[in-house]
Parts: structure tokens; C-alpha cells; sequence
């Protein structure tokens, strides 16, 4: 877990410079920042790091990205501006178990909404991300994102917009540190396959309690994993 603190250290101080930036030049709400380049090469960090403080900036509404043009100071005075970037450097790393608690929670009501109110048109999305899925873990490729798609179709399928937003937030960060850290047998990728089509099928039956017990079984591997990396 050190790289993911160590990369979240990174993100707080590259939004801390970029405040201070703000003041200094005395930035008013439509004035544009500078290049992911110019910053990354004046904080001495990656442009990566960068996009990834500049997208949490975006998320609370400080700033506003468009593509091929630039990012820009949000409609928002400097000292909410500076009170509400304050609140973020004093939020701690989200706990990798809690996140796991709760997207556990949350998707176990999704795919029961999804199982009641799926669309033909949702259950046409949720079937093609699990076949991209299939083949891309048949073929020993990474599947993270097919993994992801297929979990956000069905959160969209389950028409709430508010858990589709937590889903977008929650997801991707279990995921990869999921991802990058576990060792598949031929065996798991294989069930992790049948698992996969299981869910797919009890939405496509409208079979609400299958869908939710498939969906425990599926969360069974992610629970274990989740105790043995906070116990190490």
C-alpha cells in the first residue's frame, strides 16, 4: 500500500502548489491554469500526477477542463476556493476496506435494481462488456477495464443516477489495487468467468434474488482478498 499513499502524498501537494499558484497570480473564476507540462515541469512531478489533481479539483468544482483547450478557474471566489482546498488536504486516504465495505453494500442493491428495471438496450450493453470481458481473460490479458464496464453498465441498468456517480467513484480504485496485486489460477479464471455470465443471466431473467446471490459469491474472492491485504 506505500506506492498508493506515496502517489496520494503526491496528489495533495501538486493541489496545494496549484492553490497557492491561484493566489499568487492572483487567478480570478475563467482565468486559465497552466499546461499539464508547464506545471508538471514547475512541481517537478509527472503530468500524470498532475491530470490526476487537476481531475480532483474537477470533481469539488474548483476547476473546469476542456479538452484541446485547457483548465480553468471555476465560478467561484478565492477564499471559498482556498477554504474548500484546505478541506481536501486535510481528508485522509480513503481506507481500502471501508471502500470495499461499501461498494460491496451498494452493488448487492444495484444489480437488484438492475435485475428489476433492465432495459433491452441496458441488458444489450451489460451482455457486450461481459463478452469483452470473456475474452480478454480466455487471452491472459489485463481485463481491469472490461471488468469496470461491466459493473457500470449494470449500475446503469439499475436507473438510479446517484448510484451510477458513487459507482464511477468507488470502483475504479478497489479494482486496481485488486488487480494489481492478485495471482489467477487457471481454475478462478474460469470461475471468475461463469460468475460473470451468472449475474448477466439473472438480470436477463429479471431473477432478483439469483442476481443478489450471484453477486455475494462474486464479492466472496474480493472479501478474503480484502482481509489478507489489510492484515499484511
Amino acid at each position: 500500500m506505500k506506492l498508493e499513499i506515496d502517489t496520494y502524498n503526491i496528489e495533495k501537494k501538486i493541489i496545494s502548489k496549484i492553490r497557492d499558484l491561484i493566489i499568487l497570480k492572483n487567478l480570478e473564476p475563467g482565468d486559465k491554469l497552466p499546461s499539464e507540462r508547464v506545471l508538471s515541469e514547475k512541481f517537478s512531478v509527472s503530468r500524470r500526477n498532475v491530470r490526476e489533481a487537476i481531475e480532483r479539483l474537477e470533481y469539488y468544482g474548483l476547476v473546469k477542463s476542456i479538452p484541446q483547450t485547457g483548465t480553468f478557474v471555476a465560478n467561484i471566489g478565492q477564499i471559498a476556493l482556498n477554504g474548500v482546498i484546505s478541506d481536501i488536504l486535510r481528508l485522509k486516504e480513503q481506507n481500502f476496506k471501508s471502500l470495499v465495505e461499501t461498494r460491496i453494500s451498494l452493488e448487492l442493491k444495484t444489480v437488484a435494481l438492475a435485475a428489476e428495471r433492465r432495459t433491452q438496450e441496458n441488458l444489450e450493453e451489460i451482455e457486450g462488456a461481459f463478452n469483452a470481458y470473456k475474452l480478454k481473460v480466455l487471452n491472459r490479458d489485463d481485463a481491469l477495464q472490461e471488468d469496470l464496464i461491466f459493473h457500470l453498465a449494470i449500475a446503469r441498468a439499475c436507473g438510479n443516477s446517484t448510484i451510477n456517480d458513487l459507482m464511477l467513484q468507488i470502483t475504479p480504485k478497489i479494482l486496481s489495487v485488486f488487480e494489481n496485486n492478485r495471482v489467477c489460477d487457471e481454475e478462478k479464471f474460469m470461475y471468475e468467468i461463469n460468475l460473470h455470465e451468472s449475474i448477466f443471466l439473472a438480470i436477463k431473467e429479471k431473477n432478483v434474488a439469483k442476481a443478489v446471490e450471484v453477486m455475494t459469491l462474486h464479492f466472496k474472492m474480493l472479501t478474503e482478498y480484502c482481509n489478507n491485504f489489510t492484515e499484511n
